[in-house]
């Protein structure tokens, strides 16, 4: 898992959104005129990269405000919450230009091809340079991935759409049209259900894909003075932040500054071993309560 910060620049997604408006618009209107739904489908794509990257930047803007009296974490899971809005209508545009290229199948017609060509070619220039404008932005930033994933899906499917356009222009093979859209709709879904997945499991506060509990409690037990680790929570912020919370029996009644010294190669352990960046333990001895490792609290 990486927990490297990478600043992200609000220039470059600002910039990559006018370079998107100028594509869907440009797109629509070609869609519209030679009557391709592959077309209509790419500039469908570049909308709701638009509408992405949108959301992105405000929500970059937002989760980096401070925290305060009443929201104790920040506003972090902003760009969360932005992350799964963005897959998910990437998704339901999917499920749309599905039915569409069907309809297509059965009811074929003429497509003005020379549009295709032309307007899909300017879209692939305009998306390859979105791309590189946010591409080191969307590392370590799950918010900027899904919005750089609309970049890269959209480079591909235009790539696709010259393709179809070609065919069409040259041999008129019409049904190329839907089946390029179709193709497109399937990636659509494919390349977002990683990070509808991921960002649920955030929000539903689940612990870290790869991070064994009954390992880590192992590793906590040996530290010295430690008799078990129990009512454990861990859970992510967001990208980066891990969270953990629990309860530690000592096996003596240590004075108060031992306990804390005990409580530090705990923390120090567990961020250096386990990457966990916010540790919050609560120290007890011959304590009745359930010694399970995880305990559902009412």
């Amino acid at each position: 898992m990486s927990h490297h910060h990478h600043d992200v620049s609000g220039r470059n997604l600002f910039i990559t959104i006018l370079l998107n408006v100028v594509i869907t618009l440009s797109q629509i209107v070609g869609g519209l005129y030679s009557g391709s739904l592959s077309l209509l489908s790419d500039a469908m794509h570049n909308f709701s990269d638009v509408l992405a990257l949108v959301v992105a930047w405000v929500a970059h803007r937002i989760a980096a405000r401070p925290g305060s009296e009443r929201h104790t974490f920040g506003f972090r899971r902003a760009e969360i919450i932005a992350a799964l809005f963005n897959a998910s209508v990437l998704m339901g545009i999917a499920f749309f230009l599905i039915i569409e290229s069907f309809h297509k199948f059965i009811h074929p017609e003429a497509i003005k091809s020379g549009w295709v060509i032309g307007l899909g070619l300017l879209s692939i220039v305009l998306n390859a340079a979105s791309v590189l404008l946010i591409k080191d932005d969307a590392h370590g930033n799950m918010n900027i991935k899904a919005a750089y994933l609309h970049l890269m899906t959209d480079v591909m499917t235009s790539v696709a759409v010259v393709v179809g356009g070609v065919l069409m222009y040259y041999w008129q093979l019409f049904w190329v049209d839907p089946l390029v859209s179709l193709l497109i709709a399937l990636y659509l879904i494919y390349a977002s259900y990683d990070i509808v997945r991921e960002s649920v499991a955030i929000l539903m506060q689940f612990a870290p894909e790869g991070l064994d509990l009954e390992t880590l409690a192992e590793a906590v037990e040996k530290v010295p003075g430690i008799e078990n680790i129990h009512h454990i929570h861990i859970w992510r912020l967001n990208d980066h932040d891990v969270f953990l919370e629990a309860h530690l029996d000592f096996t003596s009644n240590l004075h108060l500054k031992e306990v804390t010294h005990t409580i530090e190669k705990v923390e120090r352990l567990l961020k250096e071993g386990f990457h966990i960046s916010h540790v919050t333990l609560q120290p007890e001895y011959r304590r009745g309560d359930s010694k399970e490792r995880v305990v559902e609290t009412a």
